[in-house]
């Protein structure tokens, strides 16, 4: 692990905060996004990262932690390998969140899900509806940075190691959309209708 790490300095070693005007995955809008792909490519910060927050979510009785595609793959896995436990992703398809390429849920599974960054929650949400239909316990959230702004959207305990409110627009109420400048959707996931 490198020495001394920590999420603020790794961040903007490897430049990951960018400035623009952006579309989320979420919808809404924002001058500013966080490409932690930028962080998590380099496997010294995403194996410190993922120690870190296996630090904060240790306390809890994990079986398996499960990680949404794309982004929460790499430090679900860097998670589960510093708690020495299985990690499973979901991914989309056909716009429905699902576990595939044989990965199943044990009954009564405690599962911890990991992100990369959260906005309002929504594909976290919806991995653990899907995780909890199939019969396992989701006991806590945990992500990299928070970047929500306001109380935890989860039931359950979330844990970040970086708390980074970034203001986000409705489209309808986005000042660079008033202003005439074009979004950029750098994230993964196409934007449902």
């Amino acid at each position: 692990m490198m020495r001394d790490w920590t999420l603020t300095d790794a961040l903007e070693r490897r430049q990951v905060l960018k400035e623009g005007h952006f579309q989320l995955s979420s919808g809404r809008h924002g001058t500013q996004y966080l490409q932690c792909a930028q962080l998590l490519c380099f496997p010294e910060e995403a194996e410190a990262a993922g120690i870190a927050l296996a630090k904060l979510i240790q306390e809890e009785s994990i079986d398996l932690v499960v990680g949404p595609a794309m982004g929460g793959i790499i430090i679900a896995h860097e998670v589960a390998r510093a708690l020495q436990l299985p990690c499973f992703f979901t991914e989309r398809k056909e716009g429905q969140m699902q576990l595939r390429r044989g990965f199943t849920i044990q009954s009564g599974s405690r599962i911890v899900v990991i992100e990369d960054v959260v906005t309002t929650g929504g594909s976290v949400k919806e991995v653990i509806q899907l995780l909890e239909s199939a019969g396992g316990t989701v006991v806590a959230v945990g992500a990299l940075v928070n970047r929500s702004g306001g109380p935890s959207p989860f039931a359950q305990p979330f844990h970040s190691l970086l708390e980074l409110p970034i203001a986000s627009y409705d489209p309808k109420e986005c000042p660079m959309c008033a202003e005439g400048t074009p979004a950029i959707k750098p994230g993964s996931r196409e934007r449902m209708k």
